[in-house]
């Protein structure tokens, strides 16, 4: 039996020495719309997001990411949602429900693919707990994985439902730990070590002000570019037997502010690939692409019970969505790059050891390319 050290890391970047500088405090700017106040999925009102890391001996290197949409019970105020297959070698549970109902009624919880029914069944202890809930006999928890086998014993299932408990317990509204902390300890990127990694999009007030925010799980493999900066190939690193070396998965989440129903924002999860492809992902055969969106708009939750068979909400017109979809783009494809800058060296199971992005290295290479801002130059 394993004596596990456990990190519950409440959010706050500060108390992680590990996360120092992101992406655009090294002069690179992905897009040209204006990030949130964190550049985080936080940026969206009232969601919250906790971690809970589980380092320990040579070989446990995995945890749990929760992600709340609202503060409130979830279950009985859902949310509206879609889920999207970029590529479906995982195992996302909840899927079906979502797809059908168009709603999530639980926290979204992010870890590796051997505890999703751990996670799942915490949801279910979460939402049954609930006053509120006392009468309920049926719980779509949605849970989504990466497999982080190659550094952490993911057939001791260490993961346990009181840690999926406590990533729910301790989420909060601030700024969110990137890098190797959460669902994200034990990842790999493009053969860099892997993460968690967040970024934000705020819409010009003319286009509705909306908020879009993006959390990535990131474990992926392709032909790692940089804001169009081929990385990969002026490094030499990218794959040659187009196996293990690009399999993997990545998990995106995406929500939004915006007032969407689930069929918009199916089409916005959508857009979450095309910023993954600017980053070099290629979606192998291997990996389990997935995208969960969801609308957090307070006027557009969905009632677990009603006195009313009719729903009235307000929806953006098809018209209005483009902003959301280049909102999508742009953070999920930073999102994905703050992942790997805040990620660091970490050896794990068998000795196997993953070295994190050669940031110094990377930026002589964007120097070269003429690729950061005149400041950071």
């Amino acid at each position: 039996m394993y004596k596990l050290t456990l990190l519950i890391c409440i959010g706050m970047t500060t108390q992680l020495t590990a996360q120092t500088m992101r992406l655009r405090d090294h002069g690179i700017e992905i897009g040209v719309l204006k990030t949130g106040s964190l550049n985080s999925l936080t940026d969206v009102e009232g969601v919250k997001v906790g971690h809970t890391t589980l380092i320990s001996g040579d070989d446990v290197r995995t945890g749990v990411t929760a992600i709340l949409p609202h503060s409130g019970n979830i279950f009985q105020q859902k949310v509206p949602a879609a889920i999207y297959l970029g590529n479906g070698f995982g195992k996302l549970a909840g899927y079906s429900q979502v797809k059908e109902l168009g709603n999530i009624e639980t926290p979204i919880i992010l870890t590796n693919t051997l505890n999703v029914p751990a996670a799942s069944n915490a949801l279910i202890t979460y939402t049954l707990a609930q006053e509120d809930n006392k009468d309920v006999r049926s719980v779509n928890s949605v849970v989504g994985e990466t497999n982080d086998g190659w550094l952490n014993d993911i057939r001791g299932r260490h993961v346990k439902e009181s840690h999926v408990l406590d990533a729910i317990k301790n989420a909060t509204k601030g700024a969110v730990a990137e890098g190797n902390v959460g669902a994200g300890t034990g990842t790999i990127c493009f053969n860099y070590k892997g993460g968690i990694g967040t970024s934000s999009r705020v819409l010009p007030e003319a286009h509705g002000g909306y908020t879009v925010g993006v959390l990535v799980q990131t474990n992926f493999g392709g032909i790692f570019e940089l804001n169009g900066v081929p990385i990969a190939k002026e490094l030499d690193n990218y794959p040659r037997q187009y196996t293990y070396d690009v399999d993997g998965s990545c998990m995106i989440v995406v929500l939004t502010d915006a007032p969407l129903s689930a069929r918009n924002l199916e089409r916005m999860a959508k857009r979450a690939m095309m910023g993954l492809a600017k980053t070099g992902g290629i979606a192998s055969n291997g990996s389990g692409d997935y995208v969960i969106a969801a609308s957090t708009a307070a006027e557009n939750r969905i009632p677990y019970r009603s006195d009313s068979s009719l729903i009235a909400h307000k929806e953006l017109r098809n018209g209005a969505m483009s902003p959301l979809f280049l909102a999508t783009i742009e953070a999920t494809e930073e999102a994905i790059l703050n992942s790997l800058f805040a990620a660091k060296d970490m050896k794990g199971r068998d000795g196997h050891e993953v070295k994190a992005l050669p940031i110094d290295t990377v930026l002589a290479v964007m120097k070269k390319y003429k690729a950061l801002t005149p400041d950071k130059d």
